[in-house]
């Protein structure tokens, strides 16, 4: 007799709340969201994969189903409630019911970035060098286009797949906040808006999803090399570039992040039973980059 509890006792404590459940994953296509996917399928979720960009979603959606896992690819812009809708309900039917919901989708415009970090009289002369943007230069339509694939590309999943959550009474939603959020980090003021309006909201819709027993969280990722930051910060041989060097003297871990040392903080505080208490909190990785001083 005392085996069979003793079994039963290794179950409950080695239980996985993310097995047989629907995970949404927007921005899935990215390089730290496809590994968030990738990992919630590998603990068993049946995983929808959100993005703009079919030929992305397909190759994750690939690689889960060669591990076994269950993904399927739906192609939305999660700026029009319209097309989140359609893709809710094609997941729904396909997977089941969203219980967890992880708005990764975001990004930056390159005419919404200044190259200048300080403000120069140059910059309203009649003549300018080429590519030089300060803030006055700045295209308005492109500066729009950050903010609302940040803000309302978070705020429209949470109102259509909340509802389906609220509806069943139970959820856990994680939104994907910034350094940007805690520091408006230079030449890039459009998205420090935007990202620091997504903890606000994310700690907002904590209280007022409460009573529907569905938590809101958020995670702050540090600097993480993908495709678009590695331009950024690297070299084309390898090394750091003058941005890159900065970051670098503000973190004190002295490396950029991977994909996989983010898969902690996002798998834990998805859980409802090891973080079942937490809600409204938004959780950096960063290497102790908010920190630092760098002094």
């Amino acid at each position: 007799m005392r085996d069979v509890i003793s079994v039963f006792e290794f179950l409950l404590m080695n239980s996985n709340c993310f097995a047989g459940k629907t995970a949404v994953v927007t921005g899935a296509g990215g390089t730290l969201c496809s590994a968030v996917a990738k990992e919630l399928a590998r603990q068993g979720a049946r995983v929808a994969l959100l993005g703009r960009t079919p030929a992305s979603l397909e190759g994750v959606a690939r690689e889960i189903h060669a591990a076994g896992g269950i993904a399927l690819p739906v192609a939305c812009d999660v700026v029009n409630p319209a097309s989140v809708e359609q893709a809710r309900e094609i997941v729904s039917r396909e997977l089941g019911a969203c219980h967890f919901l992880i708005n990764g989708a975001g990004g930056n415009q390159p005419e919404a970035v200044t190259t200048l970090t300080e403000f120069s009289p140059a910059e309203l002369g009649a003549e300018k060098p080429e590519g030089r943007r300060g803030f006055f230069d700045l295209s308005l339509t492109k500066f729009d286009d950050v903010v609302r694939i940040n803000t309302l590309g978070t705020v429209i999943p949470c109102q259509v797949f909340g509802r389906e959550m609220a509806a069943l009474g139970r959820g856990s939603i994680l939104n994907f906040a910034s350094m940007n959020s805690y520091r408006p980090l230079t030449r890039v003021p459009a998205y420090a808006m935007a990202k620091a309006g997504v903890v606000n909201f994310t700690q907002w819709l904590a209280v007022y999803l409460a009573p529907a027993n569905i938590r809101v969280n958020g995670v702050a990722p540090g600097f993480f090399v993908n495709d678009r930051s590695r331009k950024i910060l690297m070299t084309l041989d390898g090394g750091l570039s003058a941005r890159g060097q900065n970051v670098m003297g503000h973190t004190p871990l002295k490396r950029f992040g991977e994909a996989q040392e983010l898969l902690g903080a996002v798998c834990w505080l998805l859980d409802d039973e090891r973080a079942g208490f937490v809600t409204g909190v938004t959780l950096p990785v960063d290497g102790g980059f908010l920190a630092s001083s760098g002094i």
